[in-house]
């Protein structure tokens, strides 16, 4: 049945494929109704389309399960009431010059009000005040209140999709889509709210239409066919009535499709089923109501058929739905046991799916990540993606924070496609201090170490937090610290963080602004994955690739001559000079250590050249001894306050670099190339060959 739906939905679209056309017509066509007379026949099939078409929008109403499904609904509305206006023109023509306004409203003004215009235009006012006081009135203000809520509701439904997305919950797609389907519902109540006044419009102005054709045929009758005063109202009046009423039905079968749909929820099932499954869920009051319609019944004078049928009625549907809940219980007490030899269906491939980012927690933890408790991590890791995107010009895939029962209940982990990186431990309910060299006192609490620098700290109180910031110390809640060592692992670890597919996003949203760019350079020079890489050199020594631009343009150049991605890692950062300068520079420029000439020359000799790329291989001595020199220069430079950073050739510095990362992560290893005109350097240290040999 379904695929049969299907298809035929789809022979009509086919069919529609031109709709604008159609639509466009179709204005034109009331357009056309206003000013040209139609003949009393074209009239009829004009009128009974129009009670066709409000029908159908009241039953589409009906079968709807939220507001956004019939999204189009405001402009129908004014579409339909432009043509019931068109149509009350067309008949004013006919009946003023005619007399004769077809046979839909000739029937309508004899047989449905029996030919009495004053029963007709009795029946026609109250059809308006139906419909201008009751539905119209009570909708539009619905519709007003809902637009109200929702825009006010906005911003904590964004909030709570970033949330969502930012705990893995949902993907970037569901968010949009998310995103979306708020911002359409803004638009459609809004929408609403002002058409609204369409049908309250449309009520006004059939009054005013009827009263100006019953003086405009009485003006008529008199001046132009001679008639009396009450043979010209009788005549005019009667097809005027029934003109209106003809129009005023559709137009309330709209008004009420309009009640429906802003006074309609969001829920699974259409209308009918909504009232039928909740009027019955309540068996208790369809049988008080049973008993109440019986002791009407039996009062004196009532007629008693009516009360006892409805009576019996409602009582029946009690005892059915009763006993239909009480199967029902029984039946869902009965385990369900699957067939001997059958087993269940299971998702195998949901099980290889790795997350990029997971943060698990113990049970502790619960507090810092619930929002209802007070708790922000959420935010916190939010605001973490951010802020490394704006160092480092990377977007870190989507962090999933869950709890993990097999780990202690104050302890969270740090997990990278699924590998454990790094785990810490927090206080939910405590701060941590730390001493940043100002401190003088010591502080009493639990003696611990920051996890993301391994600096020592102290736990405390949330009571003592004011008294160690009045001592010196720096003071973090819980959900700093975490995102603390968060940033830091990600920084640690952005390279490889950053994939294939994000690479392939950056570039095409370089594509928007600077396509030469890119185009020159992809596919014709380097492939997305020789970019990558050249990337993840960059931001493995965090240098920021937020200058993508600059980046492209430097491997275009740079492509044709060297394919070497560490040799076109290093043409890039030469031109990145000022950025990565200004990083590591301050007021009175940039201390740095050197290599003594000769030992710089020893370290060149020694490259290793292979199939598989260039190493630097000293000897086991050799390298005990760079590494030693290497770090008490770093120590040295560590406590003048200073960067420690070394300072050697554009040749030798990615091996040098590769070569002392292990041992000293925080040695900065630049090239000759990099350093900038602008930039002062001090030379404070030098690593010689005798030191290191």
């Amino acid at each position: 049945m379904a695929d049969i739906r299907s298809e035929a939905r789809s022979a009509v679209i086919r069919y529609l494929k031109g709709g604008d056309l159609f639509m466009a017509a179709t204005v034109m066509l009331i357009l056309v109704m206003m000013i040209v007379p139609i003949p009393p026949v074209f009239l009829d099939m004009l009128v009974a389309l129009n009670m066709t078409f409000s029908l159908g929008v009241l039953l589409v109403t009906m079968y709807i399960t939220e507001p956004l499904q019939f999204s189009v609904f405001p402009s129908l509305l004014l579409l339909a009431t432009l043509f019931r206006l068109s149509l009350n023109v067309s008949a004013t023509k006919l009946i003023l010059l005619r007399g004769n306004a077809g046979s839909v409203i000739q029937a309508f003004g004899g047989f449905v009000v029996g030919g009495n215009y004053v029963v007709g235009l009795i029946v026609f006012l109250i059809l308006v005040i139906i419909q201008f006081v009751v539905i119209t009135t009570g909708a539009g203000r619905v519709a007003e209140v809902a637009a109200r809520f929702t825009l006010d509701a906005m911003p904590g439904k964004q909030m709570s999709i970033d949330a969502d997305l930012n705990a893995g919950m949902i993907t970037e797609e569901e968010a949009r889509r998310r995103r979306l389907k708020i911002q359409q519902e803004a638009d459609f109540y809004g929408a609403m709210d002002g058409s609204s006044k369409f049908v309250r419009g449309d009520a006004i102005a059939g009054i005013i239409i009827i009263v100006i054709n019953i003086l405009g045929g009485i003006i008529i009758g008199i001046v132009q066919l001679g008639l009396s005063a009450g043979d010209a109202f009788q005549r005019f009046a009667l097809l005027t009535v029934g003109g209106g009423l003809v129009n005023q039905i559709p137009a309330l079968l709209i008004s009420t499709a309009t009640g429906i749909v802003v006074t309609r929820a969001a829920s699974e099932s259409d209308l009918g089923r909504d009232v039928t499954s909740q009027m019955l869920a309540q068996p208790r009051a369809l049988a008080i109501a049973a008993g109440l319609l019986l002791l009407l019944g039996m009062v004196p004078g009532l007629p008693k058929a009516p009360f006892l049928i409805l009576a019996a009625a409602a009582g029946f549907l009690a005892y059915r739905v009763t006993r239909s809940a009480r199967e029902a219980e029984q039946a869902a007490a009965v385990p369900h046991l699957p067939a001997p030899g059958v087993a269940e269906p299971e998702d195998v491939m949901a099980l290889l799916r790795v997350e990029p980012m997971e943060l698990n927690f113990g049970y502790a933890l619960i507090p810092l990540v619930d929002a209802d408790q007070g708790g922000d991590l959420k935010e916190r890791v939010a605001a973490v993606r951010r802020q490394i995107a704006m160092e480092l010009g990377i977007v870190v895939p989507s962090v999933r924070i869950r709890d993990d029962i097999q780990a202690r209940s104050n302890e969270y982990i740090v997990r990278i496609r699924g590998v454990e990186v790094d785990r810490g431990e927090v206080i939910p309910d405590a701060y941590m201090a730390m001493n940043p060299g100002t401190a003088t006192e010591e502080l009493d609490g639990i003696q611990t170490r920051e996890p993301a620098f391994g600096l020592p700290a102290v736990w405390v109180s949330a009571s003592r937090r004011a008294e160690a910031e009045m001592m010196g110390y720096t003071v973090v809640d819980p959900s700093s610290v975490i995102a603390t060592h968060l940033s830091e692992i990600i920084k640690a670890n952005a390279a490889e963080l950053l994939s294939r597919q994000d690479t392939r996003n950056l570039i095409d949203n370089v594509k928007k602004t600077a396509p030469a760019v890119v185009e020159d350079l992809i596919p014709a020079q380097m492939s997305v994955g020789e970019v990558q890489r050249v990337l993840q050199n960059l931001v493995r020594e965090r240098i920021s690739i937020r200058d993508l631009i600059t980046i492209l343009e430097a491997l275009g150049d740079a492509a044709g001559t060297y394919k070497d991605v560490d040799a076109l890692t290093e043409y890039v950062r030469s031109r990145m000079g000022r950025s990565i300068c200004s990083q590591y520079a301050g007021p009175d420029g940039m201390a740095v250590t050197t290599l003594e000439p000769s030992l710089e020359q020893t370290l060149m000799d020694s490259l290793d050249i292979t199939e598989h790329g260039t190493f630097l291989a000293p000897e086991p001595a050799m390298y005990r001894a760079l590494i030693a020199s290497l770090a008490a220069e770093s120590e040295h430079m560590a406590a003048a306050g200073q960067q420690p950073i070394v300072l050697t050739s554009t040749s030798l510095r990615p091996h040098l670099r590769r070569l002392v990362e292990r041992a000293i992560p925080q040695l900065v290893v630049l090239s000759y190339s990099e350093i900038v005109p602008e930039v002062k350097v001090n030379a404070v240290g030098m690593v010689s060959l005798g030191n290191a040999s």
